[in-house]
């Protein structure tokens, strides 16, 4: 690991790419301190500390939404809109869908704009609706108006339009995706202070409290090798490509179609959780309303029955979304127009219904271990005298998203690695 470290630094490319990342970082971290002028953020602080709505919204936001900073919306409201023009182009909109079958740069940077377009929009209401709802829940505002709601809603939006750019500056001229690069330093950026919270918390409770935090340290371990086999586990399909094709000699070549067993990635705990959280948030709106303040605590994943649906929801986004990315049908199409079967499978129809089987029984797996990872942080308090405010950045979904993109990245460095060498240190 060190050698690999070092050798990216020889390479003057790389190291380049490097350094520029890590200073779009800087920039993200300084603007992670700058508060949105009107608001108390000692309210929200404090509402942290007892974990409830705002700890789960906070982790895309890497921790800006405790102290509401320009970044507080983080950029979640850009992942929405992604997410939503993705399932509109699945042939719901001819537009959208002409546009994705077009393929290209151009049909791409369309794609991009109008999910551009819809992530504002989406950013500006997402940030109306939450600051009149914590007010509402928190009296975070010193002038709680309609104008003052918005003036703090178009400092949000723009804060997450200026994220968004930092994030194609680190995609053009540094490494690795840059709104995933943002994520990862948010949340990277907060858990020295969680853990540190949470070891004060349970010294206080004598030698219990500090046996089982260490127990806790080696859960967190033994999770990060789950989701690291879980990222990398695929179920390879053999492939022959007849003759006919071009390859050397004539004869058959044998290659292997890789499915992921987890194609759906972090997608389906978010889904989840903007369900669960939905009437919570719906009731900050309508004061004293018994039946959407009912509905929300039976929702909550802090208690058992909330914890069960949390975990459904999870399975059933786990094979909705799969079925999204992944497209049988456009596989086995693609297959034989490029003369190559599946052996022992007729091409076609067959061959569309052998690759949906194994790809339910490989997501069942998948699931199953996203399932596990994500509802860890709401398990262990029920059993445990952890803390739930800490857990919710250090387990479950952070560390799903921590680890894919340090892999990715790491990937997408040794990559770029192969393609020279370098003797000197910075030659």
């Amino acid at each position: 690991m060190i050698k690999t470290f070092v050798d990216f630094f020889r390479n003057r490319e790389i190291r380049k790419k490097i350094l520029f990342t890590l200073g779009m970082l800087l920039v993200y971290m300084i603007g992670k301190s700058i508060f949105v002028p009107g608001v108390d953020t000692t309210v929200l602080a404090a509402s942290m500390q007892s974990g409830g709505l705002i700890g789960m919204i906070n982790l895309l936001g890497g921790g800006s939404l405790q102290t509401f900073s320009i970044f507080a919306m983080g950029v979640g409201p850009y992942i929405t809109a992604s997410i939503i023009i993705q399932l509109l182009s699945m042939d719901v909109i001819p537009y959208l869908s002409d546009l994705a079958k077009e393929g290209g740069q151009s049909g791409r940077n369309k794609m991009n704009r109008i999910t551009r377009y819809l992530g504002v929009v989406l950013c500006f209401i997402q940030a109306f609706s939450m600051t009149y709802a914590f007010d509402h829940a928190y009296g975070l505002m010193a002038d709680s108006s309609i104008a003052s709601y918005g003036y703090v809603a178009m400092v949000l939006t723009a804060g997450t339009m200026f994220l968004l750019w930092i994030g194609d500056q680190i995609t053009l001229h540094g490494v690795g995706n840059g709104v995933s690069m943002i994520i990862f330093a948010g949340i990277v950026s907060t858990l020295p202070f969680d853990f540190y919270n949470m070891f004060v918390q349970m010294a206080d409770q004598g030698l219990l409290g500090q046996v089982q935090f260490w127990l806790f340290v080696v859960l967190m371990l033994v999770i990060i090798i789950v989701v690291v086999i879980m990222q990398l586990a695929v179920r390879k399909i053999p492939i022959q490509y007849s003759g006919g094709n071009g390859h050397r000699g004539g004869k058959d070549d044998m290659n292997h179609l890789p499915l992921k067993i987890n194609s759906a990635s972090v997608i389906p705990v978010i889904f989840a959780q903007s369900i669960i959280t939905a009437p919570q948030i719906i009731s900050t709106f309508v004061a004293n309303n018994s039946i959407l303040t009912a509905i929300g605590n039976f929702l909550s994943p802090t208690t058992v029955w909330g914890l069960i649906i949390y975990a459904v929801l999870i399975v059933l986004f786990t094979f909705f979304y799969t079925d999204l990315q992944v497209n049988p049908e456009k596989i086995a199409e693609n297959l034989q127009k490029s003369n190559a079967y599946i052996p022992l499978v007729r091409p076609g129809a067959d061959t569309k219904r052998y690759i949906s089987t194994v790809l339910m029984r490989i997501t069942v797996l998948g699931a199953i271990a996203l399932t596990f990872v994500a509802v860890l942080p709401y398990l262990l308090p029920m059993i445990t005298a952890l803390p739930y405010a800490s857990l919710m950045s250090i387990g479950g979904t952070g560390i799903i998203i921590v680890v894919g993109v340090a892999m990715e990245t790491t990937s997408q460095l040794k990559g770029q690695l192969t393609q020279k060498n370098y003797k000197g240190f910075f030659k």
